[in-house]
């Protein structure tokens, strides 16, 4: 569908409302990919752009983003924690997150918004059929993504959450944020040896960046025995979407989840945000579909 200029009644209108990422590097995000698909399915004359913006040049891409009056941003690495300075308002989440990964106009206002964990908050409820509220979940990673995805899990009412992590620091820093301010009990263990998934777990998840393109044979270090038929085992990476976590969880009759559902779901969220239009979810995962094979 092409996007809608003007009708014969209506002034001519040949502006674009622009949105798009911020980030270095940004040559092969693919966002741009499925959000332009939303914007042709819906008939909006709106533009997606991948911009390269040095860590040096934050501040003044924002203040251009303001003069331009882009309708939105995103930010990826490595902007997501320097942004919030520049920013008029937090959204409470991202708040405690410490880390924006979506910008949206208000008026003349820039609000900073969070959706990595409402992507995968999305995607767990809607294409898993799961309720976080009561659940036992089990994280492989502390980084942004675990970051973001354990504070929406705990909002959303999960009872126990384990963070398994290299490193001491970065695990015992998430653990201690949910257990001081979200409503879950957590707690954090080494992950220096083969981790054994904990007997009453219910949700795993791969947080990590193992099993990413290129590095396509890798998974985690756990004991693949110890996963059972009653777990849904997530993985937050999309590209491929059928990583070899999944396919070892799979063997073991557990319920899998891919990242593919997380990146439309954030993407989907964020759409929603900008031109308040319900975002046309399938079209946006063919298109990444397409593209990761």
């Amino acid at each position: 569908m092409p996007p809608k200029v003007s009708s014969m009644s209506e002034e001519p209108n040949y502006k674009v409302d622009l949105v798009g990422v911020f980030g270095h590097p940004v040559s092969e995000n693919p966002t741009v990919l499925m959000i332009e698909s939303a914007f042709r399915e819906l008939g909006l004359n709106w533009r997606y752009v991948n911009f390269e913006v040095l860590p040096q040049d934050l501040e003044a891409a924002v203040a251009g983003l303001r003069a331009m009056n882009f309708k939105g941003i995103n930010l990826t690495i490595p902007h997501k924690v320097e942004v919030l300075q520049y920013l008029d308002e937090i959204a409470p989440d991202a708040k405690l997150m410490g880390a924006v990964n979506t910008v949206r106009r208000e008026g003349d206002r820039l609000i900073g918004e969070n959706t990595d964990g409402k992507g995968f908050l999305r995607s767990i409820q809607e294409d898993a059929g799961i309720d976080p509220a009561g659940k036992r979940i089990v994280f492989l990673g502390a980084g942004g993504a675990a970051r973001a995805m354990t504070v929406e899990m705990a909002l959303a009412g999960a009872e126990n959450i384990i963070i398994v992590n290299r490193s001491a620091e970065r695990g015992e820093s998430l653990v201690q944020l949910l257990n001081d301010q979200a409503p879950a009990e957590a707690q954090f263990v080494p992950w220096d040896q083969t981790f054994s998934i904990p007997e009453g777990t219910d949700v795993l998840v791969n947080s990590t960046s193992i099993g990413l393109y290129p590095n396509v044979d890798d998974r985690p270090d756990v004991d693949y025995d110890s996963i059972t038929s009653s777990m849904v085992a997530c993985d937050v990476i999309p590209n491929p979407p059928n990583t070899p976590f999944l396919q070892e969880a799979e063997k073991r009759g557990a319920k899998t989840l891919d990242g593919l559902g997380m990146l439309v779901g954030q993407g989907a969220i964020g759409l929603k945000m900008w031109t308040g239009h319900d975002a046309p979810v399938s079209v946006m995962r063919k298109a990444l579909e397409e593209v990761f094979g």
